[in-house]
């Protein structure tokens, strides 16, 4: 049996947007370990689910025997991407984008182990930072033409709202990068997503200039929801992968929760599921498209929280929604029981442990019928929890129908 060629795994599971040369990329894969790298620069202390359609990539391509470079911008952040922003990024001190590094590369070993020698961790601080800025413009920024940049898209976005210059080097930067781990590594594969295209191919053309060697770029679709939202992104904020920010419990949600015409292409790209698998699951209809919705929910968890804790964040959904199951798993807050004795407002404790962003918010979610205390619908915005409504479980916050908290009281 024939392996599968690593681009045509991509390319069917929908992570192609544009490419280089298809031919030529799907040859190489054919015949060598091709060495391949993506970027992320250190704008937070997390990468988010949006992340992730970067890291399954990269994962296909590592099962498939190619070597991934997981590359933090300890350099690049110092300067901020233009690219998709319509206004200059918030300025982060070299501290602080240290700090965030640390952290990325530590998310990005869950994934590629770099622990395990299965992969290559870098950062363009250990070069960028150290450039001499005279010689950098003499032997690298005269390859590239001013006119050609502001041809580019992300270019062109800003430059009715202004464009700094700092930011007009960015690609000069990123460029650099790939010729840099071309030299180090034989690197000739860049990935990103396709806002990244001007950028990625203006290292493509600076490696061919100055080494004269031909290199590859492959971009992937900007995902967004059905619902037109980008991936990703709640009305909360990001769905972060790290647990401390976002619990493996809300993370499991957010995928159960998915638009149903979504279901397919986030079972195709964010799980290792057969495609003829992903086929039948997206082709379920009515009821039985929860089921999927389960199956697609499951598996993303485990891919980046681990086994256990989806299990455990499957039990605490179908305990929250089926009554039945572990509640343990369940988003929790322990308050004194002295504070029910008191009496708590509805709004206030669902803007307390995060099921509103706010009392605002919470008043009219309850308007709009949307508030439940232990399954019973709350229609008095002064509502008060009292020792009343605890049960042998605690008290189960209810915001719509997604969204799920417990509160446990101590004395």
């Amino acid at each position: 049996m024939m392996t599968q060629n690593a681009y045509d795994i991509l390319k069917e599971r929908g992570f192609v947007a544009q490419v280089t040369d298809e031919d030529a990329v799907r040859a190489k894969f054919a015949t060598e370990q091709v060495t391949f790298y993506i970027g992320f620069d250190s704008t937070a202390d997390s990468l988010h689910a949006g992340s992730l359609v970067t890291i399954m990539a990269m994962m296909h391509l590592q099962r498939a025997g190619h070597r991934p470079i997981g590359l933090v911008g300890g350099g690049t952040t110092m300067v901020g991407d233009p690219s998709g922003k319509t206004e200059l990024r918030q300025m982060l001190s070299r501290e602080t984008i240290e700090r965030f590094g640390q952290k990325i590369h530590a998310q990005l070993n869950h994934y590629l182990h770099f622990d395990e020698g299965r992969a290559i961790a870098e950062n363009n601080a250990n070069w960028l930072l150290e450039l001499n800025y005279v010689t950098f413009l003499r032997e690298i920024g005269r390859h590239f033409s001013v006119n050609r940049m502001l041809a580019a898209e992300a270019y062109k976005q800003r430059l009715e709202r202004g464009l700094s210059f700092i930011e007009f080097n960015y690609q000069l930067l990123q460029a650099y990068d790939y010729l840099e781990l071309y030299r180090r590594y034989n690197c000739t594969l860049q990935m990103g997503g396709d806002d990244q295209w001007g950028n990625i191919l203006a290292g493509v053309d600076l490696i061919r200039r100055i080494e004269g060697a031909t290199v590859h770029a492959i971009t992937y679709p900007l995902l967004t929801t059905a619902g037109g939202a980008k991936m990703g992104k709640t009305a909360e904020g990001a769905v972060w992968l790290d647990a401390q920010k976002l619990s493996p419990y809300d993370f499991y949600q957010y995928w159960i929760n998915c638009d149903d015409r979504d279901v397919k292409k986030l079972l195709k790209i964010f799980t290792f599921l057969p495609l003829d698998e992903v086929a039948r699951l997206g082709s379920l209809q009515g009821a039985e498209l929860r089921h999927a919705k389960q199956v697609l929910a499951f598996e993303a968890t485990k891919i980046t929280h681990g086994q256990a804790a989806a299990q455990e964040a499957e039990a605490g959904a179908k305990a929250a929604f089926a009554g039945g199951g572990n509640l343990d798993s369940m988003p929790t807050t322990t308050l004194p029981a002295a504070r029910l004795a008191a009496g708590i407002g509805v709004l206030e404790i669902f803007a307390e442990v995060g099921l509103t962003q706010s009392r605002g918010q919470a008043r009219r979610m309850l308007q709009q019928g949307g508030v439940y205390v232990n399954d019973s619908r709350v229609t008095q915005v002064d509502h008060t929890l009292s020792p009343a409504d605890l049960t042998p479980d605690g008290i189960i916050l209810r915001a719509g129908k997604k969204k799920v908290h417990r509160l446990i009281f101590s004395n």
